[in-house]
């Protein structure tokens, strides 16, 4: 180990390093096993040294409190972060199967189930980091991970610029196949469209096994990109054929969006239950929070308050980490995360009685709303700190204005921190059950995630 390798020891004393996986631009990546629960990590060692400037490491320490929030069915999971004065070290999901790419030049060109599948879980994994203000920016294949079961894994989501020093061209695994054309251009590119271009890459390998553009000659193959010609094989089915070049359109403005991904009738095709709705929030998860591991972790010698109230506050200290290590372990996608938890998502109360307690809910804490539709609205959450004296609010909805008199171009509410804006629609999906979905619009995503806990423990859907 680097400087600082004592104090390294004991900062991560909870774990039993193992071999090294891999390398990076920053460092390198060790498995490892949590002594307390025995289950197996991934932990990437980032050398301060090697990220040459204070702006990378505020970055990376920025990008990996977001990421830390993260927890969805389709993306790495980060469990920990533990710095020390030579090196920060991210704990994460191990997955043992290894990588799609492997999996593509082990098998060919799959059968257009089975890469529909894969594609179906890449769109949704993507599309929760993009509703979350992270854009990945490196999708390929090395980077979607398969687990025991053959469920694709997002990996790198939000730390491909950590680990790649944000240029794909100066790390060995580097690969511009799979660069959109604004990025080899050389233009300013942040939006998610980056991302859809390159899972229209991943598409076409997974159908083809070939890549739609591929050159040894590095400005031939951007030639290519920019040009944006290719062929598309005679055994692709019409709508492959269809979504495929949607998603490969070289202006990035009229390139296709997830939300319009989703609602295409090739991706729609056997579409597991789990993935046609918005996933739980991690906030759902700390609502209820699970007894028996609750119980496992106690075992382990730490206090019941002190986990509850952590779990809550989303803090991360070792009876936490336990914990999520258990949760993840108890809970994979076949049983857990599709099976109950999304059921306790979804309610059976009629739609105007779901409203009724959600605008009570919303009076409670301070949100303004402007009815955009049916069963549709625009909310405004400002936090009392930053309003003290708007606690009492109307509960009368107007087609002009959020109530309370605060009309979405009042440019100097939406700048204050302490305010978030969102979208709130209620989904019929059966005949007897709703689904009602909260979309960040503006605003901080910690406190959004604030105001999701709070609204949550005020609701009584059964």
């Amino acid at each position: 180990m680097e400087s600082g390798e004592g104090t390294a020891e004991s900062l991560i004393r909870n774990y039993r390093l193992g071999k090294t996986l891999g390398h990076g631009s920053f460092g390198k990546v060790k498995i490892a096993e949590h002594i307390r629960t025995g289950h197996k990590v991934a932990i990437k060692i980032l050398n301060r040294r090697r990220m040459k400037s204070p702006d990378m490491e505020e970055k990376v320490r920025r990008e990996i409190k977001i990421c830390r929030l993260f927890v969805h069915p389709h993306v790495i999971r980060l469990y920990e972060v533990i710095e020390t004065p030579a090196d920060i070290y991210v704990v994460m999901e191990y997955v043992m199967r290894g990588e799609l790419f492997d999996y593509i030049v082990e098998k060919g060109r799959l059968q257009e189930d089975e890469a529909r599948r894969f594609f179906q879980q890449i769109i949704a994994g993507v599309e929760y980091c993009h509703r979350n203000m992270v854009v990945h920016r490196d999708l390929k294949p090395e980077n979607l991970l398969l687990d025991l079961k053959g469920n694709v894994k997002v990996a790198d989501f939000g730390l491909s610029n950590i680990m790649r020093d944000g240029h794909f061209l100066r790390t060995s695994c580097g690969s511009p196949n799979y660069a959109a054309p604004e990025v080899v251009s050389g233009k300013l590119y942040a939006g998610a469209e980056v991302d859809i271009w390159s899972c229209g890459v991943i598409l076409y390998a997974l159908l083809c096994g070939s890549l739609p553009f591929d050159d040894e000659n590095i400005p031939n193959l951007f030639k290519k990109i920019k040009s944006g010609l290719y062929t598309l094989p005679s055994h692709l089915s019409p709508g492959a054929r269809d979504l495929i070049p949607r998603m490969l359109i070289v202006d990035p403005m009229k390139r296709i969006t997830t939300r319009e991904i989703r609602q295409h009738p090739w991706f729609k095709v056997n579409l597991p239950r789990y993935l046609a709705v918005t996933p739980p929030n991690a906030v759902e998860d700390l609502k209820k929070p699970d007894e028996d591991i609750i119980q496992e972790v106690l075992r382990m010698g730490f206090a019941r308050s002190q986990l509850i109230q952590s779990l809550q506050n989303r803090l991360q200290n070792d009876a936490t980490v336990a914990y999520y290590l258990l949760f993840d372990k108890r809970s994979p996608i076949s049983t857990g995360y599709l099976g109950a938890e999304f059921q306790e998502s979804v309610s059976r109360a009629r739609p105007r009685e779901i409203m009724a307690q959600v605008l009570g809910a919303f009076q409670g804490l301070n949100v303004r709303w402007k009815k955009i539709g049916h069963y549709n609205m625009k909310c405004l959450f400002i936090h009392p700190i930053q309003n003290p004296d708007s606690m009492a609010l109307s509960n009368h909805i107007n087609e002009n204005h959020y109530v309370n008199g605060i009309t979405p171009t009042n440019a100097n509410v939406s700048q204050l921190q302490g305010v978030v804006k969102f979208e709130m629609q209620l989904y019929k999906t059966s005949e007897v059950e709703y689904l009602l979905d909260l979309q960040r619009l503006s605003g901080s995503v910690f406190l959004f995630l604030d105001f999701c806990a709070f609204f949550m423990m005020r609701l009584d859907v059964p």
